[in-house]
């Protein structure tokens, strides 16, 4: 493990925020070299800046980060002065990102683990703008959303993600890596914009019905739909659970629904 010389004490690792700080160079240089787009890229919660250096450091990058603990920005201003005007201290999840950068951008970070889930349900509302991200996460998200159709791990978050994006799960970190360490691994995954360019059903009624059967997730999706107040057309996927449901078997029994509303 190469350990940064940083004062891993210069910024109090707040439980309420998820802090986390990564504090292993290695895996932090690894982490920005799994970002291949260039250009605009905005980083997620930068904390003490183990990303940032690296990511400042490169001139083909516009970068920006935005940071909401007031105690990070204060460090992040007095360590990377090459910061200025690039940093904002803000909120992710209630930032307009379209007043952030004029045309797509990648996103990277080392994501709070309480809101790592909310952070890629606000990528999708942007995925026209964000053709790639590259973020840490507790390994067990990082597997739901990486996993294909099947496995438990796969579910909600999975297929709307994976309806426009290529996920790739890249490799996984130990505890021992942050400080605080926490009490779960993480990993490492990566999206990428795929060529879809429409939902090719119903985007609200598709999103209705992921979100229906896979609540019911032991229910096969006849019961789901039913509970759902939602017609059941003829088909063999009223017969089997969500977990066995393709992206595309989704957007399929999304057309079939709508015929009967």
């Amino acid at each position: 493990m190469h350990i940064f010389v940083t004062d891993m004490t210069a910024v109090r690792p707040k439980k309420e925020l998820g802090q986390h700080f990564l504090r292993d160079e290695s895996i932090a240089r690894a982490i920005v070299d799994a970002l291949t787009r260039k250009g605009q890229v905005l980083e997620v919660g930068p904390g003490m800046g183990v990303l940032t250096r690296f990511l400042v450091a490169d001139s083909s990058l516009q970068f920006k980060a935005v940071e909401l603990d007031p105690e990070s920005v204060e460090y992040l201003r007095s360590h990377f002065p090459e910061l200025s005007g690039s940093l904002l201290q803000a909120d992710f999840l209630q930032l307009p990102l379209e007043k952030v950068f004029q045309g797509s951008f990648a996103v990277i970070g080392n994501f709070p683990y309480n809101i790592s889930s909310q952070i890629f349900f606000k990528i999708l509302d942007y995925r026209d703008a964000v053709p790639e991200v590259v973020g840490m996460l507790q390994k067990e998200v990082a597997e739901r959303l990486a996993s294909p159709a099947g496995p438990k791990a796969y579910g909600i978050l999975s297929v709307l993600l994976q309806m426009w994006y290529d996920i790739e799960y890249l490799f996984t970190v130990e505890p021992g890596s942050f400080l605080p360490p926490p009490k779960v691994r993480s990993a490492v995954i990566r999206l990428r914009r795929n060529q879809r360019t429409e939902a090719g059903c119903d985007e609200a009624l598709f999103k209705k019905i992921v979100k229906a059967t896979f609540n019911l997730r032991r229910k096969t999706i006849r019961n789901s739909l039913r509970a759902a107040s939602l017609p059941c057309p003829e088909s063999h996927y009223l017969d089997m659970r969500p977990e066995q449901l393709s992206v595309e078997d989704f957007i399929a029994l999304t057309l079939l629904v709508e015929k009967q509303l």
